[in-house]
């Protein structure tokens, strides 16, 4: 790859994560943990998500920004193939996100803010079954971090949102501001 093709890739990057960020700033407004998620095949989006159903007094655990955009794209029936599609996500994927990404196909996944508490990507694909071990995928990590962090922040920052707080991630995040 040239330095000019990688800063296209980084200038691409970088607007993706943009609108994955929108998804969070969608759902931190209708009270949800901030992850947004979009799917992309250059140059446009095919799949979107942002996070559901984690407030209230029983948070559920499947509602994940990345999985509302993968159930989203495989309704979309999506013609291309999915090795050349890149996940954006606000928050690196768990490992249910993570292992659902590998099972789909997806090729990168881009990611802004660690998960210091559930993230999967470190985990390493070459102990697990041949459905996992045999995954073609990229990490991408970091991308518009200071941004994803600053939605953290203000969820963590607000009392009304008690989804996870007092937990290693939100004492995690609220150090790093």
């Amino acid at each position: 790859m040239t330095e000019d093709s990688g800063m296209q890739q980084h200038d691409r990057d970088e607007a993706f994560m943009g609108a994955a960020l929108g998804q969070a700033e969608k759902a931190l407004e209708a009270g949800e943990f901030p992850v947004g998620c979009v799917i992309a095949a250059h140059p446009e989006i095919v799949a979107s998500g942002g996070r559901r159903a984690s407030s209230g007094p029983a948070a559920n655990e499947i509602d994940h920004a990345e999985i509302t955009a993968l159930k989203r794209l495989y309704e979309s029936r999506y013609p291309g193939s999915r090795r050349e599609l890149t996940m954006y996500v606000t928050m690196e994927p768990c490992l249910m996100c993570y292992g659902a990404a590998l099972i789909a196909g997806i090729g990168r996944i881009v990611y802004a803010y660690e998960d210091v508490m559930g993230g999967g990507t470190a985990c390493r694909l070459e102990v697990l079954a041949p459905l996992y071990k045999n995954a073609e995928i990229r990490i991408i990590p970091h991308v518009l971090r200071e941004q994803s962090l600053a939605l953290f922040c203000r969820f963590f920052s607000d009392p009304q949102n008690t989804y996870l707080q007092g937990t290693l991630l939100a004492e995690y995040t609220l150090c790093q501001k």
